[in-house]
């Protein structure tokens, strides 16, 4: 099960740390900080550049974070964040799958980063080298909570461009 739980942890965690590094630095064929700004003022996320640095510093943060499982929900929290954000802000016009750029692929990362908050990191973490024990229902929960309210803020304060 630890192995199962490493995999998980590197797959999820280092594709969402290249995401932050596609909006913060340019790598792998990212637009950087200018071009995801430009493009979150045009989805109604102000001040757009401000908005990619948050997406690029918490993607690229909490994918570090979780395939290192280190402060596990935590970083769960964070991707949830974001994702809720992606899904909703970005990819819901474009229905459940992903290839009509819809939100299937924002759910299966939240739903997994969210999964490791309630079951843990596995013994083969930083979590479990330092002592932490973070994981469980409470921890799971308090993951959702911060999430939700995370992803919440910048969807309600969003202001859409009128066509």
């Amino acid at each position: 099960m630890d192995a199962g739980l490493l995999i998980v942890r590197l797959v999820v965690g280092l594709t969402m740390a290249a995401h932050g590094a596609q909006k913060l630095f340019g790598w792998f064929g990212g637009y950087g900080l200018a071009g995801t700004g430009n493009f979150m003022d045009q989805m109604g996320f102000r001040p757009g550049r401000a908005q990619a640095l948050a997406a690029g510093v918490g993607e690229l943060g909490a994918g570090l974070f979780l395939a290192a499982g280190l402060l596990t929900p935590a970083a769960a929290a964070v991707l949830v964040a974001v994702m809720l954000v992606a899904g909703f802000g970005v990819h819901r016009k474009g229905g459940f799958f992903a290839q009509g750029g819809g939100y299937e692929y924002t759910l299966v990362l939240g739903a997994v980063a969210l999964s490791l908050a309630f079951t843990g990191p596995g013994a083969l973490s930083l979590d479990r080298a330092l002592g932490f024990e973070l994981s469980g229902a409470a921890w799971g929960l308090v993951a959702l909570a911060a999430g939700v309210l995370g992803g919440t803020v910048p969807l309600v304060t969003r202001r859409p461009v009128q066509a």
